[in-house]
């Protein structure tokens, strides 16, 4: 289905009639709100079925700071009980 100027003009002028000079820019700022939530939507619903079908890409990296973090002991070092300091 094609719309030419002619069909488009027509259209804008009957819109025009419906609501008014003052009602048009709410309207049309509204319908731009709606389409830029409609395509932000839709582009996070692709980015999330694209890492969900690519399995062999690595994970997110996770922030500097983090990695920085100082080391744990190992586990082995936990589980044993402290000596007593009066055991002689």
């Amino acid at each position: 289905m094609n719309l030419g100027m002619s069909e488009i003009l027509i259209i804008l002028v009957i819109v025009l009639i419906l609501f008014g000079p003052k009602k048009l820019p709410e309207l049309a700022r509204g319908l731009g709100q709606s389409i830029r939530e409609f395509k932000k939507g839709a582009s996070e619903i692709k980015q999330e079925f694209e890492q969900a079908v690519d399995l062999d890409a690595p994970p997110p990296k996770a922030p500097a700071q983090q990695q920085q973090a100082a080391p744990q002991q190992p586990a082995e070092a936990e589980a044993k009980p402290s000596k007593p300091a009066e055991d002689a």
